[in-house]
């Protein structure tokens, strides 16, 4: 067989196995694959994600899935975060429009449920600015503009030493369009099945390529409304358990920080003020802050992108990238909760005091009183981001007379960010004018118009962050071994990144309701070395079509902690036409971004479920530390290609991964922090740990537990398992028919604590990091016609155990989640040659999320399940 056969055949191959995990239509390797067939003669060598020297396959040693633009315009999504985060490899904690507390608008990927720092986003194979909020340190995936994709590319393995820092779980590199001609309009509106959440997006591409290059521009317009959690019956109140353990119940409950006040009273005194007069606390008197609460939250998103090529000579090409985006975000959350940081001494009239008399019959003159309120007078606090980020790249790029390849680039990003928080209260100020007599906390009418009027503020808080990168590359074939052309690639980058965050005045003092919040502010600056070699071994032989060696090296060297080098090795070996195996061996690392390193200490309210308390959130306090070194990890993946030439158009791969990260950067879970720490009666517990010690946990007076959780390199991360994929492109019945079968198998995934204590998440679903489901699946199947196109996707997401029930199943109503399946279906219409018609509805059978007890939001987790129900989109596309 022709060497040029061989890579035809190679390609259609690869193209078909990357096809397999594409999560929407495998239309990901249509024209590539007609191109390979019908251009054996002319085969271009191109750059796949994970190694930056160009060859012929597209298949390497590491995995790489590829999504393109019409799987994406197929699932109706309006931002990439809404396809990538419903791959099967993606699992943890990703914000998205769902996560309403704490996400601050912004969206985020996470391969392997290891973190999205752990995940490295790429556009146009470069580093993408850190965006979104605060000392942001991982990519908002907002910033990029779905209309200007042309494909994806999720490598699913280490890439330290290709890439550098970050590159621990994975690499998602966006390619964005680069030579368009003509222009193409899209216009879009969906809403959901119960008339909410309705969004709407415009966009259009211009381009033209004329005789010394090409310019590309895109503009997209955004807007997504609200959903709220009263308008589901799931989520409609926040859920509680009760009863003896083996027989808990449910009832619609909320927070003790009730409406009217809640008070106790150092001698045992528990009231509520609820409907202005006291009386004994009951259940009756939780506050239900659900249905203050959105359920999905609204944005408005303008994205501007540019991409320009100019040929200076027959061999050298200056290129340039530019993205813009602004984003306008709210969330919505129940008014604030306030309490009295100490007990306040009683002092009624009666007795000669200044305070009312309503406590009279259950607190006596003098008693100390610890105090907690709804502050339902003031409003819901409404939570808002304003967010401008831009990126420049410029460079050049071209080609020596040997064929050697090089480029030299320079790439800038700026992230600026304003977020406001409304309807907060000073409670400094406030406690102050207790003890000054002046401001009675038990008379309903202090907490009312014009009397809490002077102590209601809104929260100002700004930060950003920069990144300057200049970076040059040098690859191409260095000789001609008897295999094939040993290749090379070589490269320099250095990197400089900083950030900020300045909290609102009041709130960094210390004065406000919640404790003090610090600011943040610090930068490092890195130099690379890196290395590449992918070298052909045997050829030809029986057994041994092509067997290719690959290897990587990388030098860096820290401004905050030094220098070090990380490596990879891999192997392709196919040993016929059909069938190819495949292995990969690296070490990886992830420095310390700024805000780990100089993140100032700031309060965090999460879940927890304890006997010691019946409040549901604890006060964490977390922050940075500038002893952070970096985590290491050791990656081994080994798979197979399958392409059987007795079934055309049929192709399966099977992938292992083994990923041991140590010296990792963390906080411990806080439900485990909680029971390891304080035992049921309240007391303190294995007090000789290291976990327990730097915890410094307590129960304050209001019952709310509370402890530290910083940032600390403690223990180890381990995760192994399976990526399985068939793919299938067929004619029958006169349509061209195209199918997919992605699953991810879990194997294992444990943490480890900071006394070396295995914490197992294989199998279970959390109430802050989210779900790691043993198995996942994803099933779509697309049919076309001559000028139509119908495809059908299943989303299996496998049961779980509750992780707040783990040490024991009976304490909890709802230990486990059951599995569920997600069906989409949409289609597509060409109306004309220049308009086509598209519609889909998402979750045809309104699946609702399942509650499980020790959950995150909503009753459930926003991280993983689809809140919003039976979804209808609807889209037109025109082209020119």
């Amino acid at each position: 067989m022709s060497s040029v056969s061989l890579t035809a055949k190679a390609i259609r191959s690869s193209l078909l196995a990357v096809a397999a995990t594409s999560v929407a239509s495998v239309s990901v390797f249509s024209a590539s694959a007609i191109a390979a067939e019908e251009q054996a003669q002319k085969v271009e060598r191109i750059a796949v994600t994970g190694s930056r020297i160009k060859r012929t396959d597209m298949e390497t040693a590491s995995p790489v899935s590829v999504i393109d633009a019409s799987a994406i315009l197929s699932s109706g999504a309006t931002s990439i975060d809404d396809v990538l985060q419903k791959m099967t490899s993606s699992g943890g904690a990703m914000t998205n429009a769902a996560v309403n507390n704490g996400s601050g608008g912004n969206a985020s990927m996470n391969l392997r449920g290891l973190g999205s720092n752990r995940t490295l986003i790429l556009v146009n194979g470069r580093r993408m600015i850190a965006s979104g909020t605060g000392a942001a340190s991982t990519v908002d995936l907002n910033t990029i503009p779905v209309s200007m994709i042309q494909r994806v590319e999720v490598l699913k393995d280490g890439a330290s030493a290709v890439y550098g820092t970050d590159a621990i779980a994975g690499v998602v590199n966006v390619i964005l369009k680069r030579d368009f001609d003509g222009l193409e309009l899209n216009t879009q509106t969906g809403i959901s099945g119960q008339g909410d959440a309705d969004e709407t997006s415009i966009d259009f591409t211009l381009g033209n390529t004329f005789d010394k290059g090409n310019v590309v521009i895109n503009a997209q317009y955004t807007k997504r409304g609200e959903a709220s959690q009263a308008d589901r019956g799931f989520s409609e109140c926040p859920i509680a358990e009760k009863g003896a353990a083996g027989a808990k119940t449910t009832y619609c409950a909320g927070s003790s920080y009730s409406e009217g006040g809640h008070v106790w009273g150092d001698n045992g005194a528990d009231l509520s003020g609820l409907g202005g007069e006291y009386h004994e606390f009951t259940d009756a008197d939780r506050f239900n802050y659900s249905k203050d609460s959105f359920l999905s939250t609204p944005m408005e998103r303008l994205n501007l992108s540019f991409a320009g090529t100019y040929d200076l000579t027959d061999s050298t090409m200056f290129f340039s990238e530019a993205m813009y985006s602004k984003r306008w975000s709210d969330q919505q959350m129940a008014p604030q909760p306030i309490w009295n940081k100490g007990p306040w001494v009683y002092q009624p009239k009666a007795a000669g005091g200044w305070m009312t008399d309503d406590l009279l019959p259950w607190v006596a003159n003098g008693e100390g009183v610890s105090y907690g309120r709804r502050m339902v007078e003031s409003g819901t606090r409404q939570s808002s981001q304003t967010v401008d980020t831009i990126r420049i790249v410029l460079g050049l790029e071209g080609e020596f007379d040997n064929g050697w390849t090089w480029d030299a680039s320079y790439n800038k990003g700026k992230n600026d960010s304003v977020d406001t928080l409304a309807n907060l209260h000073n409670l400094g100020s406030i406690n102050d004018a207790v003890l000054e007599g002046t401001f009675d906390p038990f008379l309903q009418e202090s907490w009312q118009a014009d009397n809490i009027a002077p102590y209601i503020y809104t929260e100002l808080n700004s930060g950003g962050s920069e990144l300057d990168i200049i970076a040059a590359t040098l690859s191409g074939g260095i000789v001609d071994l008897p295999a094939g052309e040993l290749g090379f690639a070589a490269g320099y980058e250095n990197r400089k990144e900083s950030a900020h965050y300045t909290p609102d005045s009041l709130t960094a003092q210390g004065l406000a309701n919640d404790p003090r919040v610090e600011g943040t502010a610090g930068e490092f600056s890195v130099d690379e070395l890196y290395a590449e070699l992918a070298i052909p071994l045997l050829a030809d032989l029986p057994m041994a079509q092509q067997v290719d060696m690959s290897a990587a090296v990388r030098y860096f060297n820290y401004s905050t902690f030094g220098e070090d080098t990380t490596w990879k090795l891999g192997l392709t070996w196919r040993l016929y036409d059909d069938l190819m195996v495949r292995g990969g061996r690296s070490t990886a690392f992830r420095a310390p971004t700024v805000s780990e390193l100089f993140g100032g200490k700031s309060p965090s309210f999460n879940q927890v479920v304890h006997p010691a308390t019946t409040q549901t959130q604890a006060e964490v306090t977390v922050g940075g530390n500038q002893l952070l070194t970096p985590e290491e990890a050791d990656i081994t993946t080994i798979g197979l290609v399958y392409s059987p030439s007795y079934v055309e158009g049929l192709s399966f791969t099977v992938d292992y991964f083994d990923i041991g990260i140590t010296n990792t950067i963390t906080a411990v879970d806080s439900n485990y922090v909680a029971n390891q720490c304080l035992g049921a009666d309240g007391s303190l517990i294995n007090t000789g740990t290291a976990l327990c010690q730097s915890s410094n946990i307590s129960l304050d007076n209001t019952g709310r537990i509370k402890f530290d959780n910083g940032l600390q390199n403690i223990g180890a991360t381990n995760t192994s398992g399976y990526d399985i994929n068939v793919a299938y492109v067929f004619d029958a019945l006169d349509l061209s028919w195209k199918a997919g079968l992605d699953s991810s198998i879990l194997s294992s995934y444990e943490e480890f604590d900071p006394d070396g204590k295995a914490v197992d998440y294989r199998g279970y679903i959390t109430g802050g990091v989210g779900a790691y489901a043993k198995f996942k699946s994803n099933f779509n199947i697309t049919a076309t016609g001559d000028d139509w196109s119908a495809t059908y996707e299943a989303r299996y997401i496998d049961g779980m155990d509750s992780f707040a029930c783990k040490a024991d199943t009976t304490k909890c109503y709802a230990p486990t989640v059951s599995s569920i399946v997600y069906h989409d279906l949409s289609g597509s219409y060409d109306v004309t040659n220049t308009v086509r018609m598209s519609a889909g509805v998402n979750n045809i059978f309104d699946e609702e999320p399942p509650y499980f007890t020790g959950n995150n939001d909503s009753n459930t987790d926003p991280y993983t399940y689809d809140v919003l129900g039976r979804y209808f989109f609807v889209r037109a596309n025109v082209k020119f």
